[in-house]
């Protein structure tokens, strides 16, 4: 039996980073905006995956789409996280009222605690980025595929862009001096590569938005089942 997959990463969401991930996109203007335009995305990919009724989203972190995916009353949504103390941190932090539209879980993106075709949608942002290892992005997309009825939606950074050509100048120019690799739990991946291991899942691509096209890392992806 193979063992369950676990993220390095991951392990470092006790409570009080938890605390410290819900305020993060709180602080300074640049961050605002920044959030502003996530909401803005968001809100156009569930248009575009027709207003999905039932919505996973997976990992919810500290409910920071939460108000977005509650804009449509009669929504049901899921709110489920592999960290405990993020679940119990947007239960605290998002408001009340919000957060009574919200039934949440713990559960893993490799091993989701829901049956075959479960949700209309899984909703997905700022965890395709974190995962380097293309055979765990294969099981995720996988397990996605598995739960949802219909569509998915994610994010995550791709290449062909400024900011893409700038980050990879500075990691060779580190190989130059001759330091020492870092650790790293956030991963650039080609377009070709990601596109190709959805199509390899069993979804086609129904909308690319860039978060600034040309310019910024960040892409959205609105996925449907084949």
């Amino acid at each position: 039996m193979s063992q369950p997959i676990k993220l390095e990463f991951s392990e470092k969401y006790d409570q009080a980073h938890a605390q410290r991930y819900f305020y993060k996109h709180q602080n300074g203007l640049s961050r605002r905006l920044s959030h502003s335009r996530d909401v803005q995305l968001a809100r156009k990919a569930l248009e575009l995956a027709g207003d999905p009724g039932l919505v996973l989203d997976l990992p919810c972190g500290a409910g920071r789409f939460w108000p977005v995916l509650a804009e449509k009353v009669n929504r049901v949504i899921i709110g489920a996280d592999n960290s405990a103390d993020m679940v119990a941190t947007a239960c605290k932090m998002q408001p009340e009222a919000i957060v009574k539209r919200v039934r949440v879980m713990q559960t893993s993106a490799f091993e989701i605690e829901l049956p075959d075709n479960a949700v209309d949608s899984i909703f997905s942002m700022r965890l395709m980025h974190h995962i380097g290892d293309a055979g765990h992005r294969l099981a995720m997309l996988r397990e996605f595929h598995r739960v949802s009825r219909d569509s998915v939606i994610l994010s995550l950074w791709v290449d062909g862009n400024f900011k893409a050509w700038k980050r990879k100048r500075s990691e060779r120019r580190r190989q130059r001096r001759g330091e020492p690799e870092k650790y790293q739990n956030r991963f650039v991946l080609p377009v070709e590569t990601v596109e190709a291991e959805f199509a390899e899942a069993g979804f086609r691509i129904q909308e690319r938005l860039d978060f600034l096209p040309l310019y910024a890392m960040w892409r959205v992806y609105v996925l449907r089942k084949e």
